[in-house]
């Protein structure tokens, strides 16, 4: 879940109820500039912040797939053993992974998270974005006891897809 806050008196208020929501202090996340101090708020993390994840998986797969046409090249021009193709095209296949995993991260970290782009704007006036991770079940629950309590803070986003508790 996404939620928008004015400031951090708000995100501290809302983050108080939460805790007594008995979501664990580990489920929520506060994002803001890099001038706002956040003071006792947990912060994003560097996976929350960068495209780190998204990065690292798309880096395996084209990886992969690179290793995959060297080894099948390889095998082609005669340069592996006859008898060990099968392993030689298995192996250049995830040595290929490990290297596009390790050089996207490696560029990934340094990018701001693409989910996170629709809150920028918000971001950049000096709002806070607190993502929490709550069970589906919890989402309708979480959503109405923020509001109630809380009208100034805007539910902007929920991803059900992502699965925090499986």
């Amino acid at each position: 879940m996404y939620f928008i806050l004015p400031d951090v008196k708000s995100a501290q208020t809302v983050h108080n109820e939460l805790l007594l929501s008995k979501i664990e202090e580990r489920h929520i996340h506060v994002l803001a500039r890099e001038d706002v101090d956040l003071a006792d708020l947990p912060e994003a993390s560097l996976l929350q912040k960068s495209d780190l994840v998204h990065g690292a998986q798309l880096g395996a797969i084209i990886g992969a797939f690179a290793g995959v046409l060297l080894g099948t090249l390889a095998v082609m021009l005669g340069y592996i053993v006859s008898g060990l193709e099968v392993w030689s095209v298995g192996s250049i296949t995830v040595g290929g992974a490990l290297i596009g995993l390790f050089a996207s991260t490696m560029v990934a970290v340094n990018i701001p998270n693409s989910r996170l782009r629709a809150f920028s704007s918000q971001l950049e006036q000096g709002r806070l974005l607190m993502m929490v991770d709550v069970p589906v079940e919890q989402v309708e629950t979480i959503s109405a006891r923020v509001k109630e309590h809380h009208p100034e803070a805007e539910i902007r986003d929920v991803e059900p897809t992502i699965p925090a508790f499986p």
